[in-house]
């Protein structure tokens, strides 16, 4: 401690009186000490104040170098990493960004909003990306951008993101194979991909991970409806909300007032599961309905179980794209629900059940006197 604190003085007094050159040794010579010792934060943060100001007015190819040398260390100071980080020369930013585990998230969010595609490609190559990082780069990134940190496993996505993603691949196969073999794309989202997917990506997916062949074959592809839509692979979130929502059901407590809660929280498998108990129709079945571009399903089912506007405006917003629905189509789907009869409604699915069970799956069937 004493040492440290008398090498670092040292240092200050370098900073103060050397020339350039003493002041260049000097800064190697601190980050060899710094990198190779075991010091408290306060100590790691006087060596980036000093190292910090060594470094401004040292040229490129040398700020580069400390950067490389900063990147893969656990001493690296917070503050300085952050500056190296947002150096725009991507030189001096690409070895940070890829492999800093000292920079906080804020740092990373305000350089995938503002830097270059090759910063956000950096980014991208990360070790783990969070959330409301790929939230950026999904929606600023470039192709290369995107399909970087589509097959980064490392990376983690929003449904929203997942829904930029699925956007994106449309017209580009690459992208669609990557976001296809990510195991955590939730089910309702891996249904959108493979409906746009191209012959040429299923194969590539059934070929890549033949667990999920018969659920891509189940899936609605053609517009006929003649293959009632089916999900992708389940995911361990799914197997959760399922066990969660059934206790839910067997103890009397699945309300409305929980439905709304799940689907404002845009919990879809939560959701999906809890209708499919509560009508009771097929979870598939529930999931088509939720998402499908006419949302009558939708109205239906949610005035079949006599469910207020509010929760009903809730399913809506669950499965539009992007969660998001205009004005103007949400006054006419108030108006829709409204006309809906409770009692026409509970036929349709109790008819849709009785002809599912004869035939198999087929398309949702609409209310012809409903209203």
């Amino acid at each position: 401690m004493v040492e440290t604190t008398s090498f670092l003085l040292d240092l200050e007094e370098t900073v103060a009186k050397g020339n350039p050159e003493s002041c260049l040794r000097a800064m190697w010579h601190a980050t060899d000490l710094l990198i190779a010792g075991t010091y408290s934060e306060d100590q790691i943060w006087t060596f980036g104040e000093i190292i910090g100001r060594l470094a401004q007015e040292i040229e490129t190819t040398s700020r580069a170098r400390l950067a490389g040398k900063l990147a893969s260390s656990n001493n690296a100071p917070y503050k300085l990493t952050s500056q190296l980080a947002t150096d725009d020369c991507i030189d001096v930013a690409w070895p940070i960004l890829k492999q800093s585990q000292r920079l906080d998230s804020e740092t990373l969010i305000a350089c995938a909003r503002n830097k270059s595609q090759q910063h956000l490609l950096a980014i991208s190559q990360r070790q783990s990306v969070p959330e409301a990082v790929t939230d950026v780069l999904v929606v600023r990134g470039g192709n290369e951008v995107v399909n970087s940190v589509a097959a980064n496993n490392g990376a983690s996505f929003s449904n929203s993101g997942f829904l930029h993603l699925v956007r994106r691949s449309e017209g580009d196969s690459i992208l669609a194979e990557s976001v296809g073999l990510r195991k955590d794309i939730p089910r309702h989202i891996f249904h959108q991909l493979i409906a746009k997917a191209s012959a040429e990506v299923r194969q590539k997916l059934e070929r890549e991970r033949p667990d999920i062949g018969p659920q891509i074959h189940r899936v609605v592809v053609d517009v006929t409806g003649a293959v009632h839509a089916r999900f992708g692979p389940a995911s361990k979130d799914y197997f959760i909300a399922k066990r969660t929502v059934a206790k839910l059901h067997e103890r009397g407590e699945l309300t409305e007032d929980k439905v709304f809660e799940f689907a404002h929280s845009l919990k879809f498998n939560e959701t999906a599961v809890a209708l499919s108990l509560l009508c009771p129709l097929p979870v598939d079945v529930v999931e088509r309905a939720l998402i499908e571009r006419d949302r009558e399903p939708a109205l239906i089912l949610a005035k079949s179980l006599n469910y207020c506007w509010p929760t009903t405006m809730a399913l809506l917003f669950l499965g539009a794209p992007n969660y998001r629905i205009t004005a103007g189509e949400l006054e006419r789907l108030k108006l829709d629900f409204h006309r809906l009869d409770v009692k026409a409604c509970r036929g349709v699915i109790a008819v849709y059940r009785s002809r599912r069970d004869e035939v198999g799956s087929g398309p949702f069937l609409r209310p012809r006197n409903a209203v």
